[in-house]
């Protein structure tokens, strides 16, 4: 299904430029001031909109509170002539995706739109893997009935009333974010706020600034006081995601200010105490991730008092079937559905199958099978991943579906064209770097 995308801006040409960009990759509808917006707001649900800073009736930073609001799911990418970067941290605050200067580079856009709609899917499939979660703990049938599973959970509850940081690890799509999620709320700072961050999102001008915040003069644009997201997460959890792709520099100050807990704003003289929980996540192994210079070894020991690993879903697969079932309800309901459940054929083939993108993957499988089962029950033709053949059988991507076996061969291919250069292969992909990486984890390319 096509991402459907809101174009907000009063330039009539632009947005005829921008829906002929767009046509055929996505669903394009237009508003040309704020009055069309709040229209807009009684129909169907956008997953991008491009806000322009400067409407007739309406200034954009101020429309993009009351879009986060009726949209909360909608990615917001800000567009303005005036390249202000204090602007582009203030629309950051506020809730937007990204923050793109006029005139832009067609190709960089459709790329900040994509993995806006990356990232939207992303919290739809973790919102799912929280409400399933709730299912766990308490009940006859939990969610997780893997032993390596359980033993995850009960450490949750174990380390979640404590102040030590931990460290969260696991393959991509294994639910790493859930579980900062279930650390907070079995902790004693469950009535403060859990901020999260994404260290990969953020460019490395903005990244200290988002963390510490800033004063007013500090740099050009900062025309005021900015608070940072330790100030935020005062009394509460602040959760660091992918804290592998942090820079490197920005790592040091990091170490400094959980060595003596106290957070000096970027431009700023005097520091305050901060009082918040650290968890950190990332999808790199931290041996490798120390290595190869991404991760500080002296961060990493400060951030790892506690390690929880999540195992992928190849080596829980007793996990599976519960997982597809609380999908299959669902999904099923929300497409006004009467589905049983699957057939034994269904469940030998996703039970066998190795799920390189493990429950995200596993959670795509399913709402694609519920849309398109015609009987009670999703039966293994209704499942576009392929059954496992046995040993001798000639099938180098026997765990790939057809697509993601195109997938893997276009990334073999533009890898060997760019000479393993992975910044290029991303960049002529029109993918993330970060997705470029899960990719490549994920399909098990060597490189």
């Amino acid at each position: 299904m096509k991402g459907k995308v809101l174009i907000v801006d009063d330039d009539r040409d632009l947005r005829a430029v921008l829906s002929a960009l767009f046509e055929g990759e996505f669903q394009v509808t237009e508003a040309d001031t704020g009055a069309a917006v709040q229209k807009a707001f009684g129909q169907e649900q956008p997953d991008v909109v491009l806000l322009d800073v400067k409407l007739p009736d309406a200034d954009g930073l101020e429309l993009l509170p009351q879009l986060k609001k009726r949209w909360p799911e909608t990615e917001v990418i800000v567009l303005t002539g005036y390249d202000d970067v204090s602007m582009a941290v203030e629309a950051g605050r506020l809730g937007a995706y990204n923050f793109v200067t006029k005139p832009f580079e067609n190709t960089k856009l459709l790329t900040d739109i994509k993995c806006a709609l990356e990232r939207k899917e992303q919290a739809e499939e973790n919102s799912s893997l929280r409400r399933a979660l709730e299912t766990m703990s308490g009940t006859a049938s939990p969610i997780f009935q893997s032993a390596a599973m359980r033993e995850v959970v009960r450490t949750v509850e174990r380390i979640a009333p404590s102040d030590v940081a931990i460290l969260i690890t696991g393959e991509s799509g294994t639910g790493k974010e859930v579980i900062a999620d279930l650390l907070h709320t079995f902790s004693p700072r469950s009535k403060g706020r859990i901020i999260k961050i994404n260290c990969a999102a953020l460019p490395r001008e903005l990244i200290e600034s988002e963390l510490f915040g800033s004063v007013r003069g500090a740099f050009t644009g900062a025309h005021s006081d900015r608070e940072g997201l330790f100030r935020q997460a005062e009394g509460g959890t602040l959760f660091l995601d992918e804290i592998s792709e942090m820079p490197v520099d920005t790592q040091s100050k990091l170490l400094r200010v959980l060595q003596d807990q106290e957070v000096r704003p970027v431009g700023g003289k005097t520091a305050y105490k901060t009082n918040c929980r650290i968890v950190a996540a990332t999808n790199r192994r931290p041996d490798e991730a120390i290595k190869d210079g991404k991760l500080r070894e002296d961060l990493f020991y400060r951030i790892s008092a506690i390690s929880v690993y999540l195992p992928p879903l190849r080596e829980r697969r007793e996990d599976i079937l519960p997982l597809a079932n609380a999908f299959l309800k669902r999904f099923a309901s929300q497409a006004n559905r009467v589905i049983k459940g699957f057939t034994p054929a269904a469940i030998e083939r996703l039970t066998s199958f190795d799920w390189p993108g493990n429950i995200r993957q596993l959670q795509n499988e399913v709402q694609r099978a519920v849309l398109l089962c015609e009987g009670d029950d999703v039966d293994a033709a209704d499942l576009s991943i392929t059954k496992v053949k046995a040993a001798g059988e000639d099938s180098p991507d026997t765990n790939f579906t057809l697509l993601e076996g195109v997938e893997r061969n276009a990334i073999v291919q533009m890898l060997k064209e760019t000479g393993g250069n992975k910044l290029e292969t991303a960049k002529r992909l029109g993918i993330g770097r970060q997705t470029l990486y899960n990719k490549i984890r994920a399909y098990g390319i060597e490189v």
